[in-house]
């Protein structure tokens, strides 16, 4: 699978290099006198938001970064040259973490913010620098500190205005190739959704809006059953959440289908439970009217409201695009 939002790695700030012990050693100058010049700073590793990266795959195949070295000092007070700092570039919304305590470090929201991951050792100091009225002639330099070197732990959280969540083969996919220009993977099967989806919502007035699709969440979720809660971090940043319900199913079907992503929510984090969210009953293609005003009914019992569309058909989809640009326009809230 290509997608990957959970990675270990190692980072090493550059050693600092050597100061040196030296004289000078010239004509006209008989005693001469110390000349070693320090030496220079370790390079330091940086992590970089880079908007265009939405996996973290890279680090399958490189998992260890280390800075270069300070050069060392030399004769005629020349300084060591500093080594280079390397910059690691991460998804935007990658929460760096201490990988040993758990500690959150930084969480890299911003397009080109950076992260010091593991700063580079100071140059050691040449002879000259130790050269007093009583001591002019010291013979003592100091070697580079060591970088610092640690595991750290990235967890990427997309960035999304807009969370889609829904049992499987609910409709999620296809409503996003609906409300946007993505191209997910649709089928008549549970699962065909096996990694998070991304789709932009543009509005006719205003700013666009990013979705995110998630695969879908089964029952006993938060105890590993299907997919797990595996991706849900990926919907923390939302500011509305859409629930996707199938009103096809008979009975009570569609309100249990909605109390069971209640459940998960509520268990992978409490917080999603206040979030905004509609209540969208899908698949009214194949129902008809009376069966449609059944499922409304029990939703109003229960004082939840709902919208009815068809993604697959496109109905009730520019109703719903309206509906969501007046509620960003309200709240002029995009994101957590």
């Amino acid at each position: 699978m290509a997608f990957v939002d959970e990675v270990k790695f190692y980072v090493k700030g550059g050693d600092g290099g050597n100061g040196c012990v030296s004289f000078r050693r010239e004509k006209y100058v008989p005693k001469g006198g110390p000349n070693g010049g320090d030496g220079g700073d370790g390079g330091s590793v940086y992590l970089q938001a880079d908007a265009r990266k939405t996996s973290l795959i890279d680090f399958r195949y490189a998992s260890h970064f280390k800075a270069e070295r300070g050069h060392n000092g030399s004769g005629s007070d020349k300084h060591g040259r500093g080594g280079k700092d390397y910059i690691v570039k991460v998804p935007l919304g990658s929460v760096v973490k201490d990988a040993e305590t758990g500690e959150t470090l930084a969480d890299l929201t911003e397009p080109d913010a950076l992260f010091l991951a593991a700063k580079g050792g100071r140059g050691g100091l040449g002879n000259s620098r130790f050269a007093t009225s009583t001591n002019r002639a010291p013979r003592k330099a100091t070697p580079g500190k060591p970088g610092v070197e640690r595991w750290l732990r990235i967890e990427l959280k997309l960035l999304a205005d807009i969370g889609l969540v829904g049992l499987p083969n609910a409709g999620k996919s296809t409503l996003l190739s609906k409300l946007s220009a993505a191209n997910p993977k649709v089928a008549a099967y549970p699962f065909t959704t096996l990694e998070p989806q991304l789709g932009v919502l543009h509005f006719k007035y205003g700013e666009s809006c990013i979705i995110a699709d998630i695969p879908g969440l089964i029952e006993g979720a938060h105890e590993g059953v299907g997919l797990g809660h595996r991706f849900l971090k990926h919907i923390e940043r939302t500011s509305v959440l859409l629930h996707i319900i199938d009103c096809s199913t008979e009975d009570e079907q569609p309100l249990d289908d909605f109390r069971v992503l209640e459940k998960e929510l509520d268990a992978y984090n409490k917080e999603l439970l206040g979030r905004r969210y509609v209540i969208l009953l899908n698949k009214i293609d194949l129902v008809d009217r009376e069966r449609l005003h059944e499922v409304q009914d029990m939703f109003s019992r229960q004082g939840l409201k709902t919208v009815a569309i068809s993604a697959e058909t496109g109905q009730g989809i520019d109703q719903l695009k309206e509906m969501l640009a007046e509620l960003f326009e309200e709240t002029g809230e995009k994101g957590q």
